[in-house]
């Protein structure tokens, strides 16, 4: 056990001891046979749960990937999802490491182009993915009605390249910008999102999606209603909260935020496959292991 869990746990330990002794026995009957205050009340089964290493960058910088994979799956996570910048060590080192520590990588997110693509499918093979993506959209972006169509041309041209490598879906991932712009449909005059016109114009078998929660419901979506309406092209979610209407520096733990996840993660249920834990912000008061360990609990509601 590294010496991080050491600590928290000596400190879980001591706390629910003390917690403990303060209750009646009637209370704590009672309270056992309720949802644990510190999850939503909606439990995630901890094999969907992941973890985007994007939000360990510096971690990863101060004490190297193993270490951090090591922290991750002794927290209880089981899947992890690379990013850009974690696909530089060689795809058996990277496969390595992760068969060591019981994690799966069965998504990723990279920069891909047209040129670049069939690289990335050979190293996301090897590492298990059976999604994969970008932190956006590709290209030519969403800067119009024409781009968002060629957007939607490429995301579906992969995406079929990467089914037949058995790499499974590529998807597309939101930040705010793609709910908050919007463009006349051409036939019918209906004003749509960005992100609208990216499902309705990509082709199921190709293409899915995986919805950054804390940017969705910046931009004002009621991300619930989201997923009950496309929940057969939302695969994955992001799962990121935070004080909306701060950005980055606002963010904070899972379940700390002003996000309200119950009736997210219940819209969730049975739709989406992958919850993944994310922040954009590195500077975390207690660490980035601390996040990591207190927004698994919330959402696996383990209640340690």
């Amino acid at each position: 056990m590294t010496a991080f869990l050491r600590r928290r746990r000596l400190a879980h330990a001591v706390t629910a001891a003390i917690a403990a002794l303060a209750l009646s026995s009637s209370a704590v009957a009672t309270s056992s046979a309720s949802p644990s205050a510190d999850c939503s009340g909606v439990r995630v089964p901890t094999p969907a749960i992941g973890f985007q290493l994007y939000g360990a960058r510096e971690w990863i910088a101060d004490v190297g990937l193993e270490e951090v994979l090591a922290t991750l799956a002794e927290i209880g996570y089981q899947e992890v999802q690379p990013y850009a910048g974690s696909y530089s060590l060689p795809a058996e080192e990277f496969e390595a490491l992760l068969r060591k520590y019981g994690l799966k990588a069965s998504s990723g997110q990279y920069r891909y182009t047209d040129a670049n693509f069939a690289d990335f499918l050979k190293y996301a093979k090897a590492i298990g993915h059976r999604f994969v993506g970008s932190g956006g959209f590709g290209q030519p972006g969403i800067g119009s009605y024409e781009d968002t169509l060629a957007t939607a041309a490429q995301m579906n041209r992969l995406g079929e390249l990467s089914m037949r490598n058995g790499t499974g879906r590529l998807f597309g991932h939101n930040h705010a910008a793609e709910f908050q712009t919007t463009y006349p449909d051409p036939v019918t005059g209906e004003l749509k999102t960005a992100w609208q016109i990216l499902v309705e114009n990509t082709d199921p078998r190709w293409v899915t999606f995986e919805v950054d929660v804390f940017w969705s419901e910046t931009a004002g979506v009621d991300t619930a209603a989201l997923i009950e309406r496309y929940g057969d092209r939302i695969e994955l979610l992001h799962i990121k909260d935070g004080a909306i209407g701060t950005g980055t520096s606002g963010q904070t733990s899972v379940g700390e935020g002003t996000i309200d996840w119950g009736p997210i993660l219940e819209a969730a249920k049975g739709r989406v496959r992958y919850y993944v834990v994310e922040a954009d912000r590195v500077d975390w008061p207690e660490g980035p292991a601390v996040f990591a360990e207190e927004s698994f609990d919330f959402l696996s509601c383990s209640g340690r």
